[in-house]
């Protein structure tokens, strides 16, 4: 037994620790989500709402190949993104519930999460209108000497705006440490990659432009986070931008009021197969660092975690009328600037 461990050990470029991190940060991104569509259907969620469902592995790669202070934006499906970056998830759920507690304040919902503690600058809802921001923000840490980089996520669909040519043009032009991710899960609303674009394989869009692209099997973390890896190092050197199509598939509808109808069931199953999860469970499994009874434990952490969310959620008290004319305005503060 030894022995065949020592040998499993030896193929892995990752430590015991670091599946567990993984494994334990997936599992409540996967599990909040969940909790979130059921008080959804219960109507304590309004609006619009977008669960992250089947794509943990990207947020989880990403901010394992990443460092504290960098930047990172997507679009409105993005409450894992936050939570995968240390969030606490009740101020999450407390924002969905649009009160005051919310990291938003409850101002902004679902499809506005922010947390400037942990550099998440957005939740954005205009499809495609965050890439263009992220370049932005990748233009400041470099005007400011930082070596900081921004990861800026969007979907399938955002790639089609013209914005994202503009954005990828300037970011080349001026090399900017940004790397462009789009989480390709098959379909923009209901509508397949296929009947969209004549180039199926997003990925190369960016070489219009001479940006180092690549795929990048988005259901497997390691894969992830050895792709981001080597993005974050190059644009860390000042080499400039990398755009990764990071092919995944969700498990849910594009949002909480999607039939579905574009897909079949056998389709879902298919992609189910290849969870994420049950990946890094399976992996720490063959080398005997987990077993039934820790898992059960970490499932009853995770449950307990999700439950104090909705409660705290549900015991925040709403905005009060004031908070209209508060953070409409914002004082500058410009440190570039020296009086």
């Amino acid at each position: 037994m030894a022995t065949t461990k020592a040998v499993a050990d030896k193929k892995l470029k990752f430590t015991k620790e670091q599946y567990l991190k993984w494994y334990e940060s997936m599992l409540l991104m996967r599990r909040f989500e969940e909790k979130t569509g059921q008080v959804y259907v219960q109507q304590k969620i309004k609006g619009f709402c977008h669960l992250y469902i089947g794509q943990e592995a990207i947020v989880a790669g990403t901010v394992s190949a990443t460092k504290k202070d960098d930047k990172h934006i997507t679009a409105y499906r993005d409450h894992a993104h936050p939570i995968g970056l240390g969030l606490h998830p009740k101020y999450v759920m407390a924002e969905m519930y649009a009160k005051i507690t919310g990291c938003s304040k409850g101002k902004g919902g679902s499809m506005h999460i922010f947390s400037k503690e942990h550099n998440f600058v957005g939740g954005h809802g205009i499809v495609g209108g965050q890439v263009p921001l992220g370049a932005g923000i990748a233009f400041a840490e470099k005007y400011l000497g930082t070596d900081n980089v921004c990861v800026c996520s969007m979907g399938d669909g955002a790639v089609r705006q013209g914005a994202l040519h503009e954005a990828f043009n300037m970011a080349m032009t001026w090399k900017l440490p940004v790397i462009f991710i789009v989480e390709n899960n098959m379909y923009a609303m209901g509508t397949s990659v296929e009947r969209t674009s004549n180039v199926h394989d997003l990925w190369k869009l960016g070489l219009a432009y001479d940006m180092p692209s690549k795929p990048v099997d988005g259901l497997n973390v390691e894969a992830v986070h050895e792709a981001m890896e080597e993005a974050v190092n190059r644009a860390r050197r000042g080499d400039g931008p990398t755009f990764l199509e990071m092919k995944t598939y969700r498990y849910k509808g594009h949002s909480m009021s999607d039939a579905q109808t574009y897909r079949t069931k056998e389709e879902v199953k298919e992609y189910q197969q290849q969870d994420p999860i049950e990946k890094v469970i399976n992996t720490l499994k063959k080398n005997g660092w987990i077993d039934d009874a820790a898992i059960e434990v970490m499932e009853e952490k995770i449950k307990a975690i999700v439950n104090e969310s909705v409660q705290f959620a549900e015991e925040s008290p709403y905005p009060e009328a004031d908070e209209l004319y508060k953070d409409v305005y914002a004082e500058p503060n410009y440190p570039f600037i020296v009086e």
